[in-house]
């Protein structure tokens, strides 16, 4: 192979891509939008929650227990209505998702050590939500219970409050998160999405420079040329390759600077890891080239391989330990579960070659393997 000629054809490639407007915007625009539209899309996290309060005692205790839900981060507080009647609209037009209905009475019962029954609606049309929603809304009632079953211990029996607590909760778990210690979803998500957006971008950007030949015709001045299939491909890849990588970096720097992931890895290692990756990804578009003759197939295949196996096999959205049989054996046999990992140890937990070089090395054998299936089934003659 002759690098000179392989260099000629990247040359190509590279005036083909500033040349095409539509294609030059797909290559460097698709992936950083991509990165925001599902990292502002695929996170779950339910935060200020639209909430009102029946309040039919408005007394002081009453005050005090809705003021919980009124400064908690999880709600966002819409006022007081008057009654449930006039909260129903609210409901109904989507105004707000939760209703607390205090009943009257409410602190005259609970200073005479009885119980109070509490209401709530809940808007059921965001399912997804509305476990989410019930547990904040238990968790903040059972704190305030806690709270004034201590109090009334304390109260008639004399003890401190504390003792008092601890009598009521003689076991207690204190759970300490490591890693990502806020619990903040974007941390995980965005630098998940770095391998997703280049497990679709890259192969895509390859395929469809290749089938566009197809299409155009202007392969066959390739086929009828002394270049060989080595110099052909190489001087294929080479600018692709260079171009996800970049692609790779600026989403690597969008989840630090805007979604504020943190990076406390081997960023060198990283790197070198996230360059091995965009080489397998760019031979899976050449392989996907090989076998579709349009740039519309080329893209729905890409989408479809991508949407299925990646989200479904790579940890992404469901933790490969908890797969069995052939779904484990699938996430095993792609790269995107490799990668992930690697993203996975370098954003939250300051890993580095030490702890992933099992998933570097199976990295580097999927790349080796799908660039020569690629050069093995690529031919320079049309069979057609």
């Amino acid at each position: 192979m002759k690098l000179r000629r392989a260099l000629v054809v990247a040359q190509k490639e590279v005036s083909e891509i500033v040349r095409d407007r539509i294609y030059c915007a797909l290559a460097f625009l698709l992936p950083v939008v991509l990165m925001l539209v599902f990292g502002y899309g695929l996170t779950q996290e339910v935060q200020n929650i639209p909430l009102v309060i029946v309040d039919n005692d408005r007394s002081a205790q009453s005050r005090d227990y809705a003021n919980r839900f009124i400064e908690s981060r999880y709600f966002e507080f819409k006022g007081y209505v008057s009654s449930v009647r006039a909260a129903e609209p609210l409901l109904l037009d989507g105004d707000v998702r939760a209703v607390i209905v205090l009943p009257a009475l409410f602190q005259e019962r609970l200073v005479s050590g009885l119980p109070v029954d509490i209401q709530t609606f809940v808007d059921g049309t965001f399912t997804y939500r509305l476990r989410t929603i019930d547990g904040y809304l238990q968790a903040i009632n059972q704190a305030v219970s806690g709270e004034l079953q201590s109090q009334y211990l304390a109260r008639t029996t004399g003890v401190s409050n504390e003792r008092a607590q601890q009598a009521l909760q003689p076991l207690r778990v204190e759970t300490r998160y490591l890693y990502n210690q806020e619990l903040r979803e974007i941390w995980s998500i965005a630098p998940a999405l770095i391998m997703f957006v280049l497990t679709l971008t890259a192969p895509l950007l390859m395929a469809l420079s290749v089938v566009r030949e197809k299409e155009t015709g202007t392969i066959y001045n390739i086929y009828a040329s002394t270049i060989t299939r080595a110099e052909y491909l190489a001087g294929k890849l080479l600018p692709n390759v260079i171009v996800s990588f970049i692609n790779g970096i600026l989403l690597v720097l969008i989840a630090v600077w805007y979604f504020g992931a943190p990076l406390k890895g081997d960023v060198l290692f990283f790197l070198v890891a996230m360059f091995v990756y965009v080489v397998w990804a760019t031979s899976l578009g050449l392989l996907i080239s090989v076998i579709v003759r349009t740039q519309m197939a080329a893209t729905m295949v890409t989408v479809v391989l991508v949407m299925v196996f990646v989200m479904q096999f790579s940890g992404m959205m469901i933790p490969v330990s908890s797969m069995t049989g052939a779904n484990n054996a699938i996430a095993h046999s792609i790269a995107a579960m490799y990668f992930n990992d690697v993203v996975t140890h370098t954003f939250l937990k300051s890993g580095g070659l030490e702890a992933s070089w099992r998933e570097f090395v199976a990295l580097i054998l999927l790349m080796t393997s799908f660039v020569s299936f690629g050069f093995l089934l690529f031919h320079k003659r049309s069979k057609s």
